[in-house]
């Protein structure tokens, strides 16, 4: 199993460890609490014994007898909820239940009512009582067992909690690591472009002078020059990855036009562009043009591969509240139901080539620099695709 299976793993065996964990603990508490309620019962036999004794030897009047013992042992039960009937059923006293403990019927009716509804729930379990003094006395489970049989509830919260803090830390930290990689490469990447564009320039200039005589040589060397703005301009895109980027308002009609007229120009001839009039009343949305415009190109560019060279992108705006609505719909072969949420994951792609990086970058870009929102609002296979954003309005 590779390093990658296994990290990617992880999760499932801490949870495995965790209920493990749980497992063992609920079972060595529900053991420890089954010897706890033998002991009880053995103290219960022991207190029936001594309430006989204490008869028989109290019965004499003419003989003084020592039940100090017999005495001893009911004090060492007051611990434990017991309520005394008489032997009709209605309850004339109770104790061992904390605020509730009473020593005479009547003298709080709500609290006499919980405990005759306790001393029929234990006769329904088949609890049997002591007998004495035409009373009958039930036991029950001492507050220490009772919170020994609960621990285990108590402690699965507690292990989960500690398993799903531990996942969110680790998570963090392991996108905090994705992200000074990403940073890094997108520097490196920009640092290493940044040494042939600026060659590339001078010949190009260069070119122009040598040349300025001949037309179609200088008509190429303008395009040329078009090309390397273009490339000098994608370089200083990466550069922008991972500072704060400077965000000012921007006509998103005449934003998404710009987009528009560059991708058309170098899309398939059957490929149709449907974008709002860039003459609309203006709505200004807080961007950066740049990283903005990188964003709507690699949607394009998406939108361009699913539709194999026929079809027809459509780009709409729409205004919610606060917000402005970017729809880009594309005719292209749509995405599988259970692939509209990996689409944004780094590394996941349904193309043959490529690395599965734009639109985790594209949602990176409009999330953590814009503080907006991204999402694949519709899809369906053979029908097309709709990706929605969501920038806060100026």
């Amino acid at each position: 199993m590779s390093i990658l299976n296994i990290s990617s793993r992880w999760p499932w065996y801490l949870a495995l460890i965790g209920l493990t964990i749980v497992v063992a603990s609920v079972w060595y508490t529900n053991r420890l609490a089954n010897q706890l309620a033998e002991v009880e019962q053995h103290f219960v036999e022991l207190y029936k014994l001594s309430v006989e004794e204490i008869e028989e030897l109290t019965s004499d009047a003419d003989l003084q007898l020592d039940v100090t013992f017999q005495t001893e042992v009911l004090k060492q039960m007051e611990t434990v909820p017991r309520i005394t009937t008489d032997m009709n059923g209605h309850v004339v006293y109770w104790a061992g239940f904390g605020s509730r403990d009473n020593d005479a019927f009547g003298e709080r009716y709500e609290d006499s009512v919980y405990i005759q509804r306790v001393v029929e729930s234990w006769i329904e379990e088949g609890r049997v009582p002591v007998r004495g003094y035409a009373q009958l006395q039930y036991f029950g489970e001492s507050r220490l067992l009772r919170q020994l049989r609960f621990f285990p509830i108590v402690q699965a919260i507690l292990i989960g909690t500690f398993i799903f803090l531990g996942y969110l830390g680790i998570n963090q930290a392991r996108r905090a690591e994705q992200n000074r990689v990403w940073v890094g490469m997108a520097k490196e990447t920009a640092h290493q472009l940044g040494t042939p564009i600026s060659a590339i320039m001078g010949w190009v200039e260069h070119l122009k002078v040598m040349y300025a005589e001949d037309a179609e040589i200088l008509e190429v060397s303008n395009e040329l020059s078009h090309d390397v703005d273009r490339l000098s301009m994608v370089a200083n895109r990466f550069s922008k990855i991972g500072a704060t980027p400077e965000l000012e308002p921007v006509n998103v009609y005449a934003e998404l036009e710009k987009c528009r007229e560059y991708m058309a120009k170098r899309a398939p001839r059957k490929v149709s562009f449907d974008f709002p009039d860039p003459a609309s009343p203006p709505i200004k949305i807080a961007i950066n043009p740049l990283l903005f415009d990188w964003v709507i190109e690699n949607l394009l560019r998406n939108a361009l591969d699913a539709m194999d060279g026929t079809g027809r992108i459509t780009g709409r705006v729409r205004e919610a509240e606060n917000m402005v609505l970017i729809d880009i719909t594309d005719t292209g072969g749509g995405i599988a139901p259970k692939n509209v949420r990996k689409v944004f994951n780094p590394g996941f792609t349904t193309k043959k080539r490529g690395w599965g990086l734009g639109l985790s970058l594209v949602k990176r870009i409009v999330e953590e620099y814009h503080r907006g929102r991204i999402n694949v609002s519709y899809s369906e296979i053979g029908v097309g695709t709709t990706f929605t954003i969501a920038l806060p309005r100026v």
